[in-house]
């Protein structure tokens, strides 16, 4: 048995070999939370969020938060029949596969209504998907239907898509936000696509819209631009309170139209502790301290805030997109201005004897941890450098940041091939 300032020295030594998480560029997910967000987050760590008996406010926080994201989402407000409904997950991986899961289950009820096959159900999606979508067709035996991407498009062809819709399709995926280039996904025409296919043929194919990165963006910068439950095909969002809804990681959130589009027996009434209660998610237990962090910051920013906050982030990232293209070095591959997410895919222009994962090898000799991966299937042989701004990331960072990019294209510069060969 360890002192508790040995255990506690052992584990913080050990720790300190971990990345900077601000100078991790790589990652979505929030790194800088308020004191008192923190505060709250430790005073209530040891609540156990399913015990809605003992913990009814913190129940009622989480009620709340879903009903503000349903409406920023713009969810039909009228009869309980056509109320959003949605819960809190560990984060959009489980939104996902609650997503997907929700909508196999009504595609199978359908077809048995009418004496029809269940086997062999599919999902369509862009070759673009984060491997959470790999993980739900996977578990949950659903044939997965990707759209490539190409050099001119880097994310998902709305019309491709509705051409790969058959009568086993479960529903479409678009992602509001790709994690390779940060791109928007053309919802609002694949909505209308997908309605003529609909009405032409007599199926019922629906849209669930990935926005774990976008659905805490979009809203703030690009209020018009249409991709959620404006669009009548538009029956399921998932979006991440940990990316840019600005809380700590583990919080994530799963949305519904109404209660149509969300089986009733996929929802499990359990009588826990002295209390029924509705429940549907993967896990049971779970720590109360992320869904109140989310609400912290609901409360604290406000739509106001928010829209401060993430237009600032546009700004930042819009500047160095613009810095990095000045230096004549780099093709900038993901959009300007709100139109995608807050961040900068690039690529080295010319082609030579080192590469992106190269360069990001001497950003790390600084500190910087600036991913370097290739695109998806189908491009794999593309290569690129992804920067994520975040709340932490300001101006000035972003300088520093375009010095070392600067110093470290200098050094590989002056390398033979040969070095850098040995190097790797």
């Amino acid at each position: 048995m360890f002192h508790v300032e040995v255990a506690y020295r052992l584990i913080d030594d050990e720790l300190a070999l971990d990345g900077i998480p601000s100078l991790n560029l790589a990652s979505f997910v929030t790194t800088f939370m308020e004191d008192e967000a923190e505060k709250l987050m430790v005073e209530n760590l040891s609540k156990n969020f399913i015990d809605f008996e003992e913990y009814p406010q913190t129940a009622e926080i989480s009620n709340r938060c879903v009903n503000m994201i349903a409406r920023l989402f713009h969810a039909p407000v009228g009869r309980s029949t056509e109320e959003a409904l949605g819960c809190s997950t560990i984060g959009s991986s489980e939104a996902v596969i609650l997503g997907t899961l929700a909508m196999k289950r009504r595609w199978q009820l359908g077809r048995k209504a009418k004496g029809l096959s269940t086997e062999n159900p599919n999902i369509i999606l862009g070759a673009n998907c984060q491997v959470a979508w790999h993980k739900a067709t996977r578990y949950l035996e659903i044939e997965s239907r990707e759209v490539p991407c190409t050099k001119d498009l880097l994310y998902m062809d709305p019309k491709k898509a509705v051409d790969l819709v058959d009568e086993n399709t479960i529903g479409v995926c678009a992602i509001l936000g790709s994690t390779y280039t940060g791109h928007y996904e053309d919802v609002k025409t694949l909505n209308r696509l997908l309605e003529e296919k609909n009405k032409a043929t007599g199926l019922d194919v629906n849209i669930h819209v990935d926005a774990a990165s976008g659905g805490f963006v979009a809203p703030f910068v690009t209020p018009d631009l249409e991709w959620d439950f404006r669009l009548n095909r538009v029956v399921s969002i998932n979006a991440s309170g940990h990316k840019y809804g600005l809380t700590y990681p583990g919080v994530g959130w799963a949305v519904w139209r109404n209660v149509e589009f969300l089986p009733k027996d996929l929802v499990f009434n359990v009588n826990y502790l002295g209390s029924e209660q509705a429940s549907f998610t993967l896990n049971f237990s779970k720590s109360a301290s992320q869904v109140i962090a989310q609400y912290y910051m609901f409360v604290r920013l406000g739509r106001k805030g928010f829209t401060r906050v993430i237009s600032n982030l546009v700004r930042t990232a819009d500047y160095l997109a613009e810095r990095l293209d000045k230096t004549g070095r780099f093709i900038i591959l993901s959009e300007k201005e709100g139109r995608g997410l807050p961040l900068v895919a690039f690529r080295l222009k010319n082609e030579c004897y080192y590469d992106e994962f190269d360069l990001a090898s001497h950003l790390r000799q600084r500190g910087w941890i600036v991913p370097a991966y290739t695109m998806a299937h189908a491009l794999e042989k593309m290569k690129l450098l992804r920067v994520v701004v975040r709340e932490d990331f300001s101006h000035t960072r972003g300088s520093l940041l375009i010095r070392d990019i600067m110093a470290a294209l200098q050094h590989l510069d002056s390398m033979d091939k040969a070095s850098i060969d040995n190097s790797r």
